[in-house]
């Protein structure tokens, strides 16, 4: 990975907390389950081990994503914002020029995103986060999902 990862102050500071909650305690908890599961002696049919083994697996491979992100991080900082030009960070107002339905967003990386949020955070990577980034209040810009063009117009840009 060498692209560079966007994240507010308070995304980093949660994968830095989870890392060092892998590092920390996750890894000595597996440990301890590697080492009581090998005392049962016969690790050719020993579910126990395999399983740690497995979670010991997906535990290094997160910690090696966070660690990678981490080492591309750029931070968005959201005191620094123009209010007229959509950036990372900032939250956008849009409506679809056909229906008229409107939707808030707030741009963010692509780890970041949940659209169950109160205000739903989606993806620089989106189809809408890559059509407004740079884009002005008042342009008029086309998504093109795999199946679907629509054309929204931005409402706002805080």
């Amino acid at each position: 990975m060498s692209d560079v990862v966007y994240l507010t102050k308070q995304w980093l500071e949660k994968l830095q907390e989870e890392l060092k909650y892998l590092k920390e305690e996750k890894r000595v908890e597996i440990a301890e389950k590697l080492k009581e599961a090998i005392s049962f002696w016969d690790l050719s049919e020993n579910s126990e081990y395999e399983d740690a083994r497995s979670e010991q697996a997906k535990v290094e491979v997160r910690i090696t994503e966070i660690e990678e992100q981490l080492k591309h991080v750029e931070l968005i900082e959201e005191g620094k914002k123009s209010t007229w030009k959509v950036m990372m960070g900032m939250t956008i107002e849009v409506e679809n020029v056909e229906t008229k339905e409107k939707g808030e967003y707030k741009i963010v990386w692509t780890t970041e995103t949940n659209i169950l949020d109160k205000l739903p955070k989606i993806s620089n990577e989106s189809p809408i986060g890559q059509a407004v980034l740079g884009k002005k209040k008042w342009d008029t810009v086309k998504v093109k999902a795999q199946w679907w063009v629509s054309e929204y117009k931005i409402l706002k840009v805080a």
